[in-house]
């Protein structure tokens, strides 16, 4: 199960690193980064989802304006 969640959080974090470079945001592109590297620091599947989670939610919580 924590291969599946690092390969979906892996996919987002590329989605967000592709996104941010072309809109030049440096956001994205930390939590992009972030995204495809912690997985494989964590074997745990609630702190794989729990943190993947968190981290895909900080840009666009930035970008409404939240934080």
């Amino acid at each position: 199960m924590s291969l599946i969640l690092g390969l979906l959080f892996g996919a987002v974090g590329t989605v967000y690193f592709i996104y941010g470079k072309r809109i030049h945001e440096p956001t994205f592109l930390f939590v992009g980064l972030a995204l495809i590297v912690y997985p494989y620091f964590f074997s745990n599947v609630i702190l794989v989802l729990a943190i993947g989670a968190v981290l895909a939610a900080i840009p666009v919580a930035r970008q409404k304006g939240l934080f």
